[in-house]
């Protein structure tokens, strides 16, 4: 996969992560167990919601109340992918109404566990 340079350096000065922990896999958002541990703890459910302008998806576990409020965040299924803990939340209708990209690819991310929030780049 190629990372433009200006992407790259961008990422990296906004302390956004590129180590693939964070992907887009058949439309859906795969996110790392240990990351998913962390935000998500036990939760069932996500709230998400997208900013086209800024192209960040926030994603946040169900319990927090505030976060749903503030940003009109709607609940998906944060369904289990695999032993290991992994966790998946399907995009489709997210990247139809955006026509964003829904190639598989590595997204950048920043963990804001102090806020059990997830900032991704798509």
């Amino acid at each position: 996969m190629f990372i433009p340079p200006q992407k790259m350096q961008q990422g990296l000065r906004t302390g956004a992560s590129l180590e693939g922990k964070v992907q887009l896999k058949s439309s859906h958002l795969v996110i790392d167990h240990e990351i998913a541990a962390e935000i998500f703890g036990d939760a069932l459910n996500a709230n998400v919601v997208y900013y086209p302008d800024r192209r960040t998806l926030l994603v946040a576990p169900e319990s927090d109340e505030l976060f749903k409020q503030l940003h009109k965040a709607k609940q998906h299924m944060l369904k289990g992918r695999n032993a290991k803990g992994d966790k998946t939340i399907a995009l489709h209708e997210l990247l139809i109404d955006h026509e964003i990209d829904h190639t598989d690819r590595v997204l950048a991310y920043r963990n804001q566990k102090e806020l059990s929030l997830l900032n991704v780049t798509l």
